[in-house]
């Protein structure tokens, strides 16, 4: 495990001594550093975001770029751009046919057992290089950019003109 970034003191010293106790297992660092939070993101194997609240999320969507597989709590934006591999025939914002969109593990309820049933499905499927490369690959494939957003745009504007002008030719 490898923990950046801050939050409630009981947490921050839970992972400083988990930290000192087994230095080759976990690494903590209290405090927030973007660079270093990408370095770790793009290393990583599996990304956790065990969040409460979450109305939007950026980090799912670098994990996806990076080919990290995303563990994350189904809730705001984390449920919307997080498809979890145990439902593969759902159909995908980003293609008009249903195929399998998997790439990475959610959980419903806020509770222990839920997020280590979602951990424990990741680790099984890390031990499966075949089935955790097709999960990195859906999920790199993925476009949150703001040239998807912006195109879309785009339609909705000349959708609203031409819908303008056949009103105006009307009258």
């Amino acid at each position: 495990f490898t923990i950046v970034g801050t939050g409630e003191p009981r947490y921050q010293d839970m992972w400083r001594a988990l930290a000192a106790a087994f230095p080759r297992r976990i690494a903590a660092r209290i405090g927030f550093d973007e660079r270093l939070a990408h370095l770790i993101e793009g290393g990583a194997d599996l990304f956790l975001m065990p969040s409460r609240f979450e109305p939007c999320g950026l980090n799912q969507m670098y994990s996806l770029r990076y080919g990290t597989v995303p563990v994350v709590r189904a809730v705001g934006g984390l449920a919307d751009t997080v498809i979890d591999a145990g439902d593969t025939t759902v159909e995908s914002p980003f293609s008009k046919r249903r195929r399998p969109v998997a790439n990475g593990f959610t959980f419903r309820d806020y509770t222990p057992a839920a997020l280590m049933d979602a951990l424990q499905r990741g680790i099984n499927a890390y031990r499966k290089p075949r089935i955790f490369n097709a999960l990195r690959r859906s999920g790199m494939k993925l476009d949150h950019s703001w040239d998807r957003s912006a195109r879309e745009y785009v339609r909705i504007y000349e959708r609203a003109i031409a819908s303008a002008d056949g009103l105006a030719r009307s009258r």
